[in-house]
């Protein structure tokens, strides 16, 4: 039998970037704009997994107009904290999204690769339109252009983890967005 360890995920964050509250405010400000914008349309929320689901849950929530679901899952990490810039797409749509409006829905833009990469894909599925909604955006780490339509908090280039961001799988649990630990980084998850 294994011990328990006496830490929690929580032990391992430096400070909290944006609490529970935070998010959930701009959830709903966010969910009430694209509610707004997508009356009357046939809309595709597309999530990126893995790290986009506590967001995608809380939006779709926040958003009281008829949508879908889909999903992508997206690889350009692994273990690391640095992206490797090549993207791999792990798990396609399950259905056809031509002639919808598709709305990306992602935890964090960095560098713009994946989502340059994710976009690009869904433009050839020919969708009515191709919008990109991201809970974080860190403009610091920009290498690819990319035009956010909803943008939840711009921060600072800081490793952050929670509400669905991961370092290694871990901490995705966290009800908050707060930032690693350096010396977290050398241990093995």
């Amino acid at each position: 039998m294994h011990a328990l360890s006496a830490t929690t995920p929580a032990d391992d964050v430096a400070e909290i970037l944006l609490t529970a509250e935070e998010i959930a405010a701009k959830v709903k400000e966010l969910g009430t704009e694209i509610a707004r914008d997508y009356r009357g349309k046939d809309v595709v929320f597309v999530s990126i997994l893995k790290g986009a689901l506590p967001f995608l849950a809380d939006l779709m929530r926040a958003t009281p107009i008829p949508l879908a679901l889909d999903f992508l899952e997206v690889s350009s990490y692994g273990s690391s904290t640095e992206t490797s810039g090549a993207v791999r797409i792990l798990k396609d749509l399950a259905n056809p999204i031509e002639g919808r409006d598709v709305l990306v829905v992602e935890d964090i833009l960095d560098t713009g690769h994946t989502l340059a990469y994710v976009i690009e894909h869904l433009h050839a599925q020919r969708p009515a339109s191709v919008r990109l909604c991201v809970l974080l955006d860190k403009p610091a780490r920009r290498v690819i252009p990319a035009r956010i339509d909803y943008r939840g908090f711009a921060i600072p280039d800081k490793f952050v983890v929670g509400y669905g961001l991961d370092y290694a799988e871990r901490y995705r649990n966290l009800p908050f967005v707060g930032v690693l630990k350096p010396e977290v980084y050398g241990r093995a998850p």
